[in-house]
């Protein structure tokens, strides 16, 4: 698949979980670890469980395997890896916290 392919497959599978907030980020230019990071919010910790272990079992299901994932444990940042695309998921105060739009665009 590729990574625009991927990345509608993705930000699909956040509104279908209804992540929400979604925002795509090319950093390639900026990084060398992805060329894309998609950044979206749930509404409480459960939910950003819930979009994370969604996206990763989608994806698994779809035949794409997930590098890792991180931070489901506590919810309040998780984030799937998917080599080429990561995909944050963050409770509001994260997501203001760290501010990755800003940092990265």
């Amino acid at each position: 698949m590729q990574d625009q392919e991927l990345i509608a497959f993705l930000i699909e599978k956040i509104e279908d979980m209804k992540g929400r907030d979604i925002t795509t980020i090319d950093i390639s230019i900026k990084s060398n670890f992805a060329d894309y990071m998609i950044i979206c919010s749930g509404n409480s910790k459960r939910h950003v469980k819930s979009i994370a272990q969604s996206v990763t079992s989608e994806c698994r299901a779809a035949g794409i395997k997930p590098l890792g994932v991180e931070g489901n444990d506590i919810g309040e940042w998780a984030l799937v890896d998917l080599s080429n695309i990561v995909v944050h998921i963050m409770i509001d105060a994260t997501r203001d916290l760290y501010q990755l739009e800003e940092l990265w665009s």
